[in-house]
């Protein structure tokens, strides 16, 4: 393999407004690529191991070289034009029809490359000339990444003090409830009892509104 080349994971996919950000790098530097909204969603969910009904695209080339002994090598963003990238996708197959091992590279999107290569859990590799014309955008992922994390943290708090707030409520007894929506024991017990709705119809939403409180 060309030694000018860098080996690249999938740092983060996060979806925008129509889009996807794909940042990739490693420990010293990260860039992003934007991909279209379906690719994106492709790449998260095999990066999280999302099950599906039924096959999609990239499913479905996957299984297809699967049956003819096909796989994806490697995957190389070889070339970026202003802000559009170019990949290239290794492919190698051994079968009936090669005895010997058959190498194949195409030319792909690199989104597609990219989610190919994570759903077989394939390398990426980025040219050296690609790498030095990138923009290191490590210190904004680090960013995301920090307040995802508050984020996630902020509404396990939440739910914990809402279980809790639950839990105390479940505790309550049915005359402990009753004196916290203002009605009276005798009220309670009183299946007439007007709820200051008028009206059958309305004792009946009176009724539903008591169940709810409860």
């Amino acid at each position: 393999m060309n030694k000018d080349v860098i080996e690249v994971q999938v740092r983060a996919v996060l979806p925008l407004e129509g889009s996807f950000a794909v940042f990739l790098g490693n420990e010293s530097k990260v860039f992003v690529i934007y991909i279209d909204e379906s690719v994106g969603t492709a790449i998260s969910m095999f990066m999280r191991g999302v099950s599906k009904e039924r096959p999609l695209t990239h499913d479905l080339v996957g299984h297809l070289l699967m049956a003819f002994g096909a796989k994806v090598e490697r995957v190389i963003i070889n070339n970026i034009n202003g802000s559009v990238f170019h990949a290239r996708l290794i492919i190698s197959a051994e079968n009936e029809l090669h005895t010997t091992r058959k190498f194949i590279e195409l030319d792909a999107r690199p989104s597609d490359s990219i989610a190919m290569a994570v759903q077989q859990s394939a390398p990426i590799f980025v040219a050296k000339n690609v790498w030095d014309a990138v923009e290191d955008v490590s210190e904004t992922l680090a960013q995301i990444e920090k307040r995802g994390l508050e984020a996630q943290q902020a509404a396990a708090t939440a739910k914990e003090e809402g279980d809790e707030e639950e839990d105390e409520l479940e505790e309550l007894s049915d005359e402990d409830i009753n004196s916290i929506a203002g009605i009276s024991e005798a009220e309670s017990d009183d299946d007439d009892y007007d709820d200051g709705f008028g009206g059958e119809e309305d004792d009946d939403e009176g009724e539903e509104w008591k169940k709810a409180d409860g």
